[in-house]
């Protein structure tokens, strides 16, 4: 087991450096740099190309994309070796974020600010999601062809076709806007709180964060839903289970004893290939609920090119996806005691 979890630690690096690279060229193909946009978010006027390009070397971003990459990646490491010298910061090697291009604030410092509301989200979302697909998916199965089973299907079709961010936006208009025409008045306009830390106010905290976990939740449900009703009918169908029904047994303990440990595995694998995608989701519903966590910091970081705060916060997202991963691997053998890891 041990060896295992190395080796799968071990292949991740070339996965999340990979990312790095990609994320650190989109980031510069983008038309106009930091620079720029910052002046003009802050009146500029007319704009001094040379002023601009004095920003531009104060920063670091008159030089190469490789030197830029090496400057973000491995920081002041190598700064003792030809040519690879002339920066700062301990950069990546030393978890070492940076500072912002913006802000000129510690990348860490938001990140730690940030991330606890995304987190708490996610997780929100995650167990929201499994608590509706797994019972939806099994009443589905049981009753195939069935009411119950075609109503289940159209909640799920639902949750697939629709974005999150037209929920979202759905939800805050039905809050702000139609609930009173609807009612005449007799309720008033609502919408969640401002978020406080759960530790400060856990009712505001589950108030402000349980309808955006309940949207994305949603479309991570139906996914899971779905693949949860086609599993079950395939183990339905075995041999095993025509056996203990054969025997005698009750119809509950055969489902919920037998047919799910096996059922469960794809839907294990399903949500966690998803989890990067809830992680995309927060971006959007973050935005649209005010919620001051590491997907609204993303957008707010690309609309003015502030390169070093989206490279750390899709860093992390990969990281999260990659180990994720490994994890519900792992989990694979606690379910299914066949599997073995070499």
């Amino acid at each position: 087991m041990t060896q295992y979890i190395i080796k799968r630690l071990l292949a991740a690096i070339p996965t999340v450096f990979f990312v790095t690279v990609i994320v650190f060229s989109l980031m510069r193909l983008i038309p106009g740099d930091a620079v720029t946009k910052m002046a003009i978010a802050d009146g500029g006027g007319v704009l001094n190309q040379e002023r601009l390009d004095e920003r531009r070397a104060q920063l670091g971003l008159d030089r190469s994309w490789p030197h830029q990459y090496k400057c973000w990646a491995m920081g002041d490491a190598f700064n003792g070796l030809p040519g690879l010298g002339g920066c700062e910061g301990g950069g990546l090697l030393r978890a070492d974020l940076g500072d912002s291009l913006r802000t000129h604030n510690s990348i860490n410092d938001l990140v730690k600010e940030r991330l606890p509301l995304s987190m708490e989200l996610v997780l929100l979302a995650v167990l929201l999601a499994p608590a509706l697909a797994v019972p939806l998916g099994i009443i589905s199965a049981v009753n195939q062809d069935r009411p119950i089973d075609y109503g289940s299907r159209l909640f799920t079709i639902f949750g697939l076709s629709v974005p999150d961010f037209v929920w979202g936006t759905l939800v805050v208009l039905f809050l702000t806007v139609y609930i009173d025409d609807l009612t005449f008045g007799a309720l008033q306009p609502w919408l969640p709180p401002l978020y406080e830390p759960i530790f400060d106010d856990p009712w505001t905290n589950i108030q402000a964060l349980i309808l955006p976990a309940l949207i994305i939740g949603y479309r991570l449900s139906a996914i899971s839903a779905r693949m949860m009703r086609s599993t079950m009918l395939e183990v339905l169908r075995e041999d095993y289970v025509r056996t203990a029904r054969a025997k005698g047994l009750a119809e509950r303990p055969i489902i919920l004893k037998h047919a799910l440990r096996n059922a469960v595995i794809p839907v294990l694998t399903i949500m966690a290939g998803q989890i990067a995608f809830v992680f995309g989701g927060t971006v959007i519903v973050e935005e649209i609920f005010r919620l001051p966590g590491l997907g609204r910091l993303t957008l707010d970081s690309v609309r003015i090119s502030d390169y070093p705060v989206v490279q750390a916060t899709v860093l992390l997202m990969a990281i999260v996806f990659v180990l994720v991963n490994l994890v519900v691997d792992l989990t694979y053998g606690l379910i299914d005691p066949r599997i073995r890891y070499s």
